[in-house]
C-alpha cells in the first residue's frame, strides 16, 4: 500500500481545504482520474490519481485542511499485492484535521482509555463518504448556513441536491434536528480564496492612501460598435463583450500616461514602469473575488482580448485560474456593474497603482449640441489611485483619455497594432 503525498500546489502554499472527495474507500481509480479537489488561498485545484489502484484509506474530512507534503490518502496500486491495511495518526495536532476514515476497530493503549461508541460517528462517516451527491458551491451554501446535506431532498439526477433545493428548504424554514432556537452565532472558519481576500484587501487599504475619482461616460457609439461587430466575432467563435474596449482604450492611455502602469517599491522609494501593460478584471467567482489578468493587451487584437477574457472569466468563475494568470498585473477593471451597482469605491489591487470600477450602463436624457434631449447610454466609472505618486490631475487626465476613447470608438483604429 502506498500514500499519495500531497505535492507543491503553487508558490508558498503550505496548506489548503479538502471541498470534495470523488472517490470514496475501496474504489478503483485510473491513473489521471481525479481523486479531490481542494481549494488554496488563490483557486481550485482538482488533484489526480498518480497511477491505478485501489483506494484504501482517506487521511483528510471534507472541509478540512490538508498539508502540503503529508500523505493526502493511501491506495493499493494495480498490480501490488495486498497487505493488511495500515493505520495512520492524525496529519496534525489540529482537531479539525482529523483523518477522514479511522480504522474500524482500535485497541484502547490503556485500561482507562474507552472505544468510542459505534454510533456516535454516523452522521460524520456520511459527511465525509459524500453519499448525498452535490457540487463543491452546493456543499458549501450548506455548510454556510449550518445544514446537513443529506436533509435536504435532491431534485437533480441521482438525487443531486442543487442550489435551488437547499434555498427552498431554507424558505421552508426547516432545521437541523436538534437545533435550538437560542443557539449562538455559527462560527465558519475564513480560508482559501476568501481569506486571500481578507488578508489582501487590509494590506491595501491600511498600507495605500487612494485617492477616488468619479466620470460619467458616454458609451453610445460604443455600444453600435459592438453590436456591428459582435456578428463577426460570433463568426469566429468568440463572445464580443465590452471588457475588449475598455482594455483597448486603458492601454492607449497608460501607452501616454505610463505612471498609471507603474509600482512603488517595498521602501516607497523608487517607481518601476512596466513595459506591457496587463489588467486584471475582478471576478466574483464561486470560490470568492479572483483577479486574473490579461498580458500584453497593447498588442493584442480585440478578438484576441475577447478570447482571453472569456477564458479567464470562465476559469475564475469556476475557481480553476493558472497560478501565472493571477501574476503580473499592472492596473485592474472591476466590472462591478455587471451585477447592477452604478456606483462603487475599490480598493486597489496592490502593488499596482489604480483600479477603476465600473458602473452599470443607464438609458439618460442628455442634451446634445443644439441644446434638444436625447437619450444616451451613460456609464458611470469610479477610480482609485495611489496618492503617493498619483495626484488628481494625472488621475482625472488618465481617465479623460480613456473616456475620449471609449466615447469614439473608431479613434481607436488610428493605433491598433
Amino acid at each position: 500500500m502506498s500514500d499519495f503525498i500531497l505535492p507543491d500546489i503553487g508558490e508558498g502554499i503550505v496548506e489548503c481545504e479538502v471541498v470534495e472527495w470523488r472517490v470514496q474507500k475501496g474504489d478503483l481509480v485510473e491513473e489521471d482520474q481525479p481523486v479531490v479537489e481542494v481549494m488554496t488561498d488563490k483557486a481550485l485545484v482538482e488533484i489526480t490519481a498518480s497511477e491505478a489502484g485501489t483506494i484504501t484509506q482517506l487521511y483528510v474530512a471534507q472541509g478540512q485542511i490538508a498539508k502540503v507534503h503529508a500523505p493526502l490518502y493511501a491506495y493499493q496500486a494495480e498490480g501490488e499485492p495486498q497487505e493488511q491495511e495500515a493505520t495512520r495518526p492524525e496529519q496534525n495536532a489540529e482537531s479539525s484535521d482529523a483523518p477522514a476514515e479511522k480504522p474500524a476497530t482500535q485497541t484502547p493503549s490503556s485500561p482507562s482509555e474507552k472505544p468510542a461508541p459505534t454510533s456516535a460517528p454516523a452522521a460524520a462517516t456520511s459527511a465525509v463518504q459524500g453519499k448525498t451527491p452535490a457540487s463543491p458551491a452546493v456543499r458549501r451554501l450548506v455548510r454556510e448556513h449550518g445544514l446537513a446535506l443529506d436533509e435536504i431532498a435532491g431534485s437533480g439526477k441521482e438525487g443531486r441536491v442543487l442550489k435551488e433545493d437547499v434555498l427552498r428548504y431554507l424558505d421552508a424554514g426547516q432545521e437541523l434536528p436538534g437545533k435550538s432556537a437560542s443557539a449562538g452565532p455559527r462560527v465558519e472558519p475564513l480560508r482559501g480564496v476568501r481569506a486571500a481576500m481578507a488578508r489582501q484587501m487590509v494590506a491595501s487599504a491600511t498600507t495605500i492612501p487612494h485617492f477616488q475619482y468619479g466620470e460619467e461616460i458616454d458609451v453610445t457609439d460604443l455600444l453600435a460598435l459592438r453590436e456591428r461587430l459582435k456578428v463577426q466575432a460570433e463568426a469566429q467563435g468568440e463572445r464580443l463583450t465590452l471588457m475588449p474596449f475598455f482594455m483597448k482604450a486603458m492601454a492607449l492611455a497608460v501607452a501616454e500616461y505610463p505612471i498609471l502602469n507603474a509600482q512603488l517599491n517595498d521602501s516607497a522609494d523608487e517607481l518601476h514602469y512596466y513595459p506591457d501593460c496587463n489588467i486584471g478584471m475582478a471576478v466574483d467567482g464561486k470560490v470568492g473575488l479572483m483577479v486574473p489578468n490579461v498580458k500584453d493587451v497593447g498588442v493584442r487584437s480585440l478578438l484576441e482580448l475577447a478570447a482571453e477574457v472569456t477564458r479567464l472569466t470562465q476559469a475564475a468563475r469556476e475557481g480553476r485560474v493558472e497560478q501565472a494568470d493571477l501574476k503580473g498585473g499592472t492596473i485592474t477593471i472591476s466590472n462591478i456593474g455587471a451585477l447592477g451597482g452604478t456606483y462603487a469605491a475599490p480598493i486597489i489591487n496592490a502593488p499596482e497603482a489604480a483600479i477603476v470600477a465600473i458602473g452599470k450602463t443607464q438609458w439618460l436624457p442628455r442634451f446634445d449640441e443644439n441644446g434638444d434631449v436625447t437619450r444616451r447610454a451613460i456609464m458611470t466609472v469610479t477610480w482609485a489611485g495611489d496618492h503617493r505618486f498619483i495626484d488628481g490631475g494625472t488621475i482625472a487626465r488618465f481617465c479623460n483619455h480613456w473616456k475620449a476613447s471609449l466615447e469614439a470608438p473608431e479613434s481607436m483604429l488610428l493605433h491598433l497594432r
